[in-house]
């Protein structure tokens, strides 16, 4: 998009959106955020991310209740009030809608298919499970510059390219150094989110203040002090799917602490352009009370 005030002005609202979709946002708070009248802006954010205001928040709290129906004990009533919805019979039409079965159906078939996965990666018998190696770790304060990247998990070309895109960006702008950090923010999660809509945000841990605005549709956003659970992997990105699936699988059994809603980040310590694939090692932090 060629007009800089309306870019400026999406990226504003759909920060803004990301960070309070869970609270009642009506017509008066997007044009306050946007500066736009609400039919203006709903054409914008409709042409650059192919879905209305409206639907874009609806999906997000549907997701997020998916999210909770896995992961948590929260029972389904508390979890229609938490994303967001009036009462439970809305909230339970909006989800059978969304994922064709009722928010407890999808609870109990989440807890079966942990069970199947769990025996799936069980060892022979008679071979001791080897559990889940981890620390806990707290990260501190920082700002980052990211580039969201919106679409398929499993497309690594576009992952990639969406990176490549990413060090273009910061190198013009003098950010590159030899100590420079990369992270991902794993905003959904792949196996609950649409797929031409899951959230990877590809960033650069910023080692001192921005003194520009990020332009087009890069942003900065500040990760706020949060305690971690640390996992270590190496291996390549496709192969860690499967890294992923063992840490749930067994995280009740191994790990036991509450997760957190914020999103999973990833660091490479070890990356440089030409490492093989099977060399690459992924630092996991996964959100913990």
């Amino acid at each position: 998009m060629s007009n800089t005030t309306q870019l400026e002005r999406y990226k504003k609202l759909l920060s803004f959106i990301d960070d309070h979709f869970k609270e009642d946002i009506n017509i008066g708070k997007i044009e306050d955020v946007s500066f736009y009248s609400y039919r203006n802006i709903n054409r914008i954010f409709e042409a650059l991310h192919n879905e209305t205001i409206g639907k874009y928040i609806k999906r997000l709290r549907l997701e997020k209740a998916a999210q909770y129906l896995a992961y948590s004990d929260m029972g389904v009533s508390e979890i229609a009030y938490e994303v967001g919805f009036e009462d439970r019979a809305a909230f339970s039409k909006a989800f059978k809608s969304k994922y064709k079965t009722s928010p407890s159906y999808f609870r109990a078939h989440t807890e079966v298919i942990l069970k199947n996965t769990q025996q799936s990666l069980l060892p022979n018998e008679g071979v001791a499970r080897e559990q889940l190696k981890f620390e806990i770790e707290y990260l501190p304060s920082f700002e980052y510059l990211f580039l969201e990247y919106r679409g398929n998990f499993d497309d690594l070309e576009r992952i990639h390219s969406s990176w490549d895109e990413l060090v273009r960006y910061i190198t013009k702008k003098g950010l590159l150094s030899e100590s420079s950090i990369f992270m991902t923010e794993i905003v959904d999660d792949a196996d609950i989110s649409d797929t031409l809509s899951f959230r990877y945000h590809l960033s650069l841990v910023l080692e001192q203040p921005l003194s520009f605005a990020p332009e087009g549709l890069f942003r900065k956003k500040t990760h706020k002090r949060q305690k971690y659970v640390k996992f270590t992997y190496k291996g390549s990105d496709k192969s860690s799917i499967d890294f992923y699936k063992r840490i749930y699988a067994f995280w009740m059994l191994d790990v036991n602490l509450e997760l957190v809603d914020l999103p999973t980040l990833e660091f490479y310590p070890n990356y440089e352009e030409n490492l093989p694939e099977d060399e690459l090692i992924t630092e996991i932090y996964i959100p913990v009370a």
